[in-house]
């Protein structure tokens, strides 16, 4: 992650962002606290109060009993003011959370591929812990121990002026070791934040290639990678601690050396009769009391500083480019953003919305609205001059590519690796947006579509299909959510997934691993198709989709798709030819351009490049 950059949002107009919402509660807890602070103030005075009594040999009980009730009444207003506290901090952590998260999931795709899933991981999980603690101790501490410094020293000059100016020139020499510090131990904790982050990109990097790491033998390389890692992790703490306790023991010893400094010149002057005892003895709990406030605008200095750090990562995530996306409110109920229609999957043995057995807890209607005018209908893509390239990447993945899907039917893309085809059904749901040219769909300008509404429109299965830990339900209707029981029947067995649901029992809801571990290749595909017709999508897309089947069920899905093809449009990348020798059209990809479009039969006389990836298939 690239270091925060000048646009971003300053880090204190951040953080009053996340407090605002929550700024009734933490007045209340700072009044709490600071009439507990101010009850602490009065006590040194009714303690002078009770020696002077006892030195007029008067009565103490009065003095005794104030004092007493100034102690239990500080007692009880603290205890509530930091549990309201510390309840606001955690929902102030918890907007954090929620906010950050939502960010991330609108990420673009471009953006989202230049991060490492571990270091955003501890930014949800860490650095916003630390949006608690300045909630719950800094913004406070600041508050209560200014009050409570300003309060002590206002009395103290009351007492004794001459004790007062010694006390602050103690004060001003650790403000000064304070300023230089500061600094120091925000960079630690900017610096110990990044390592955690590092780490957990490294662990992230081993997890997700863990049966390559078996299978190569490298578990002591990783071992080494990972604790190199920690031990990085380890000794930037250790220079952030090591710099905060700097930082409190110079407080400590500050107020140290005032009691000690108070002490010998107070002692003169009640020796000498310029100041009585008792005076004395107040303006010594006064520089006692000093530790606690001087303790508390420290810590607070000190956390405020992690926090920067914390509030600067997560910044850097705030600056990523999103898309137009509206997400619900935390605990809302998202629903998808278009409705379904009747043109993706068979209809035999599918009942409608508001058929069959609806799954329990949902809300059928609320999560498929009937489909709107005209939404039923396949959709035609055309690219007209497209041009894209990634970024550091030299060579263009598409150059001046026009191209028309017609709507209905099957259309294949078919070319060598590196040809631009899976960068064409990219394009089409918008995952990166083309240099030059534009692409229609349904005759609209992509740029023109809402994106949730464009994107309702299409199902993809993409090459690297995923497949959530999960029940089998939440998988397949994953992007459906209302679907009835019988929707969810009938696309399985469209996909010939009937022998997995008979070894899960015959249960929707039985589970399966993480990342499909307790499934196999070809149905780990047929589970993303499947989630994909249950869409009923207007344009259906599929990158490889029958890359990892034996010769039965790809024929079985071959099947499917020329079914489909006569309800939708479908545009399928392509790599076996065997598979899209019955489409409408096969567009032969070379170089991010159309080199030919034709039928099988047509390509295979008139394109050598198509002939000779054709008889390398045995397929002339």
């Amino acid at each position: 992650m690239s270091p925060a950059t000048g646009g971003q949002r300053h880090w204190l107009g951040m953080l009053t962002g996340y407090v605002r919402p929550h700024r009734g509660p933490f007045l209340a807890a700072g009044m709490l606290l600071l009439l507990s602070s101010l009850l602490g103030l009065a006590q040194p005075l009714a303690a002078k109060a009770l020696i002077d009594g006892l030195s007029a040999g008067q009565g103490v009980g009065r003095a005794l009993v104030a004092l007493t009730g100034l102690v239990l009444a500080a007692a009880v207003l603290l205890g509530v003011g930091n549990y309201l506290i510390l309840r606001t901090a955690e929902a102030v952590a918890l907007d954090g959370r929620r906010g950050l998260v939502r960010h991330l999931l609108r990420l673009t795709v471009p953006a989202m591929q230049r991060q490492a899933p571990g270091d955003l991981l501890a930014r949800v999980a860490g650095d916003t812990m630390l949006l608690r603690q300045i909630a719950s101790q800094a913004l406070i501490d600041l508050f209560t121990g200014g009050v409570m410094l300003l309060g002590a020293v206002v009395l103290m000059a009351v007492v004794d002026l001459a004790l007062l100016g010694v006390t602050v020139i103690v004060v001003a020499l650790l403000l000064v070791i304070m300023g230089v510090l500061m600094p120091r131990i925000r960079e630690a904790a900017l610096r110990s934040q990044e390592s955690v982050g590092e780490m957990g990109a490294t662990l992230e990097r081993a997890l997700g290639a863990f049966t390559t790491m078996k299978a190569s033998g490298t578990e002591a390389t990783e071992a080494a990678r990972i604790d190199a890692a920690a031990l990085t992790a380890y000794r930037q703490g250790v220079s952030l601690a090591r710099w905060g306790s700097i930082a409190g023991t110079s407080a400590g010893l500050a107020i140290q050396v005032a009691f000690l400094v108070v002490l010998g010149v107070g002692g003169a002057r009640v020796a000498s009769g310029a100041m009585p005892v008792s005076a004395l003895v107040a303006f010594l709990l006064y520089v006692a009391y000093l530790t606690h406030p001087v303790l508390q605008l420290v810590g607070a200095g000190t956390y405020l500083q992690i926090g920067r750090a914390a509030l600067t990562r997560i910044g850097e995530i705030d600056a990523l480019p999103v898309e137009p996306i509206d997400l619900p409110p935390p605990g809302g109920t998202a629903r998808p953003a278009g409705p379904p229609t009747s043109a993706g999957i068979p209809t035999s043995g599918v009942a409608g919305p508001g058929g069959g057995a609806a799954r329990p807890g949902a809300d059928a209607g609320a999560a498929r609205a009937e489909p709107a005018a005209g939404r039923a209908e396949p959709a035609a893509v055309v690219f007209e001059q497209v041009g894209f390239g990634y970024p550091g990447r030299a060579e263009p993945a598409l150059h001046d590519l026009s191209l028309t899907v017609p709507a209905g039917g099957l259309t294949a893309l078919v070319g060598p690796s590196g040809s631009g085809k899976t960068t064409v059904l990219a394009l089409i749901e918008r995952f990166y947006e083309p240099e030059h040219g534009r692409i229609l769909f349904d005759g609209r300008p992509l740029a023109d579509w809402p994106l949730a509404e464009l994107r309702a429109s299409i199902g993809y299965v993409e090459q690297d299909v995923a497949v959530l830990a999960g029940t089998l339900r939440e998988n397949v209707a994953y992007a459906t959510p209302g679907a009835t029981d019988e929707e969810i029947h009938a696309v399985l067995r469209t996909t010939r997934l009937g022998p997995l649901l008979e070894r899960l029992g015959g249960d929707l809801d039985a589970p399966i691993a993480h990342r499909g571990s307790s499934v196999s290749g070809g149905e780990r595909q047929r589970i993303a198709v499947a989630r994909a017709l249950l869409r009923r999508p207007r344009l259906l897309l599929l990158d490889e989709a029958t890359s990892q089947l034996d010769a039965a069920n790809e024929a079985a899905l071959r099947e499917v798709i020329q079914e489909v093809s006569r309800r939708t449009t479908v545009l399928m990348v392509a790599h076996r030819l065997s598979t899209v020798l019955g489409a409408a059209q096969i567009v032969v990809l070379e170089n991010g351009s159309a080199r030919s479009v034709g039928s099988h039969p047509d390509l295979v006389r008139t394109d050598s490049l198509y002939a000779t990836l054709a008889a390398e298939q045995s397929l002339v």
